[in-house]
């Protein structure tokens, strides 16, 4: 069996952890060192990158995972379309929404109109 990777904390450099506690780890230490957590920002292509705030920038357009988010983006963009005012025999054009029952509540309701009961509330 190989040794897991380690991976250097970003607010104490005297820590090693493995990759699979990382992330736990930056939570726990990120609340044990909160001035040097005011001073560190989390990329947002990865949150375990934790870097300074004045070299986020530099690190957000150098990051590994910068291309892989993107291409998600790309591969599947959000499609929107306007509704026509020609009516259509499209069933999503001609939606109207219902209220929603569950058969349980059916059963309910039916068993309390066969079988009234008062609810008593306190002070009454």
């Amino acid at each position: 069996m190989e040794p897991e990777a380690l991976e250097i904390c970003p607010y104490n450099p005297h820590h090693r952890i493995p990759l699979s506690r990382f992330q736990y780890h930056l939570a726990s230490c990120r609340r044990k060192n909160p001035k040097k957590a005011k001073k560190m920002a989390s990329c947002k292509y990865n949150a375990c990158h934790v870097v300074p705030i004045k070299k986020l920038e530099e690190h957000e357009a150098a990051c590994v995972n910068r291309s892989s988010v993107e291409e998600e983006d790309t591969l599947s963009p959000l499609k929107v379309s306007l509704p026509s005012s020609e009516p259509k025999d499209d069933p999503l054009q001609t939606f109207v929404p219902q209220k929603l029952v569950c058969e349980s509540d059916t059963r309910e309701s039916e068993r309390e109109e066969t079988n009234p009961q008062k609810i008593l509330r306190p002070g009454e």
